[in-house]
């Protein structure tokens, strides 16, 4: 057997003994739309998995991970997705900022942020987006100014996930009052807890809201709690994007499948299967998930293109979903608004193309960064 085989078997022996009796009714919860579920069971639940060392395994192990390879990763991520464990709540601190300090942090930084992402103690958000520089995260307004041994942050921020629940923000702001695009941008570490910033949830389509406004005025962090070179944050913003596109979202093509299997069970049991249009449609959505797998296991392919294509498939999933529950899918499960999965799929994956950069901008970036074409023209 090899190392990888393994490391899948560890973890998938250590979470089928974990996840039986009293852990076995977090099974399946959370999740896109559904991040409200047992969060307080969840968290504990992360918490008991980096008691074991189940916590950042791809980490290097000198800053607390396993130090697993790709494949392991992969294998890692896989079994997680296949035993139907709950939902990540640390996705954002152990993915995105954890791989960002690892490769941009100085020492101190080190030392002070990722143990306690490790150990789950410390959840982070991700302050990116603004309400009139969505996917254009050039043209943020949010701004600091140093202000002796702190940075004072005044600005908006917006549909910035778990932000309710968070005690950190990794936050981009103008740090250059003078500069312009991604000139004069830094990458500050922010306190959620404190007068200066304001969380405010946003209602969705689904009812539900993991999605925020966050507001900071005057606002405080440390002069040491810049990722990265002053002036230099468009650089480490764009490495924390990619991370964000990596080996995690095998786990993701999992739960995918899982969502496509049901739906053809669903059409079967219907008699939906039997439309020869629906038909095609499963085949394509089928076709799609085997090039995105495809795309995920390879180094060569931009995260751009691999977001651009699984964010299009999940949303045309869920219309499909629609089409094959037909009328019954205009009528809520029960009052005043109690959404079935079906439904609260259709509804959520309206914003898988517009997260994490909207397609519009992904094609953009394919485009001009990867085909080289002419960079699109600016009013």
């Amino acid at each position: 057997m090899s190392s990888v085989e393994e490391f899948r078997a560890e973890i998938r022996d250590w979470l089928r003994s974990q996840l039986s009796r009293e852990l076995a009714e977090l099974k399946g919860r959370g999740g896109p739309g559904r991040e409200h579920e047992v969060f307080a069971e969840r968290l504990a639940w992360e918490r008991h998995m980096a008691a074991h060392g189940w916590t950042c395994v791809g980490w290097p192990t000198e800053y607390g991970g396993r130090g697993a390879s790709i494949e392991e990763q992969i294998a890692f991520h896989e079994e997680y997705a296949l035993a139907d464990a709950p939902a990540r709540v640390n996705h954002i601190g152990e993915q995105l900022l954890g791989p960002t300090l690892i490769a941009y942090g100085t020492e101190e930084q080190k030392a002070r942020f990722l143990p306690p992402i490790v150990a789950v103690e410390e959840l982070w958000c991700q302050g990116y987006s603004e309400p009139d520089a969505g996917s254009d995260l050039a043209g943020v307004r949010t701004r600091a100014e140093l202000d002796g041994d702190t940075w004072r942050v005044n600005g908006q921020k917006i549909w910035t996930s778990l932000a309710h629940e968070s005690q950190w923000c990794f936050v981009v702001a103008r740090t250059d009052p003078g500069s312009h695009r991604h000139a004069g941008l830094s990458y500050l570490l922010v306190p959620m807890d404190q007068p200066g910033v304001e969380v405010r949830p946003i209602v969705q389509l689904t009812g539900t809201s993991e999605f925020n406004e966050v507001f900071f005025d005057d606002a405080r962090t440390d002069a040491a709690h810049v990722v990265g070179e002053v002036g230099d944050g468009w650089r480490v913003a764009m490495a924390t994007l990619g991370f964000e596109r990596g080996v995690s979202t095998l786990g993701q093509q999992v739960g995918f499948a899982r969502e496509l299997q049901a739906l053809v069970g669903l059409a079967g049991r219907t008699g939906a299967l039997a439309d020869p249009l629906l038909q095609d449609r499963f085949v394509r959505a089928w076709t799609g998930l085997e090039v995105m797998r495809a795309h995920a296991r390879r180094t060569d392919v931009s995260p751009s293109v691999a977001k651009n294509h699984w964010a299009r498939w999940h949303r045309d999933l869920g219309e499909l979903a629609m089409d094959v529950r037909g009328a019954a899918s205009l009528l809520a499960a029960s009052g005043p608004y109690e959404l079935d999965d079906w439904q609260r799929l259709f509804l959520f994956a309206r914003a898988d193309t517009i997260y994490a950069g909207s397609d519009e901008i992904q094609r953009n970036i394919i485009a001009e960064r990867v085909l080289g074409l002419p960079k699109e023209a600016k009013a």
